[in-house]
């Protein structure tokens, strides 16, 4: 199968917004080769395929950021409509509605690409966790480093010396010297 969209350009598409991934309709409308208009007058008349967790509307901060984050997608930015993020089950729920096989095709590539999203995101968090606890067994040989280095130096210190007098020490007075 010949990829109609590289999957680069899916992975690029894909946001992290309200801490999900997601992809806005502008994305996903081009992804699937419609204009944005049919693709949400598309998603509209089957809204029920749609529940909260598939797809929100954008707020108007987020829009800002979005546009101001992506260069891509700066002709959101003189947009006056708010765009809709689709995450990665809306996405795949987009394909079913327009139902042409380029749409099939690319749900494919997008199904892909949040998956290798995922598989980066758990091998980053293990690396991270590896990190941690190399940090912690640092700090644990660094408390022991320095732990040693007091007792070296407790060792290098002279003693105190008493000094004894010189002379005839009386029995009756050797106690109370020492």
């Amino acid at each position: 199968m010949m990829n109609i969209v590289p999957i680069e350009r899916v992975e690029r598409a894909i946001l992290v917004l309200r801490g999900q991934k997601v992809i806005l309709d502008v994305d996903l409308a081009v992804l699937y080769g419609v204009p944005t208009k049919v693709f949400n007058q598309a998603v509209k008349r089957n809204r029920k395929r749609f529940p909260l967790d598939f797809i929100f509307k954008v707020t108007p901060e987020e829009k800002r950021e979005v546009v101001t984050n992506c260069d891509h997608l700066s002709r959101l930015k003189f947009s006056p409509t708010l765009p809709y993020a689709f995450t990665e089950h809306g996405a795949i729920m987009a394909a079913t509605i327009l139902n042409s096989p380029r749409a099939v095709e690319v749900s494919v590539l997008i199904v892909r690409a949040f998956v290798r999203m995922r598989e980066a995101l758990t091998a980053n968090r293990e690396l991270t966790q590896k990190l941690a606890e190399l940090e912690q067994r640092l700090d644990t040989h660094d408390e022991a480093i320095q732990s040693l280095m007091a007792a070296i130096r407790s060792l290098m210190t002279p003693p105190e010396q008493r000094r004894r007098r010189i002379g005839f020490v009386r029995p009756d007075r050797n106690a109370e010297d020492k």
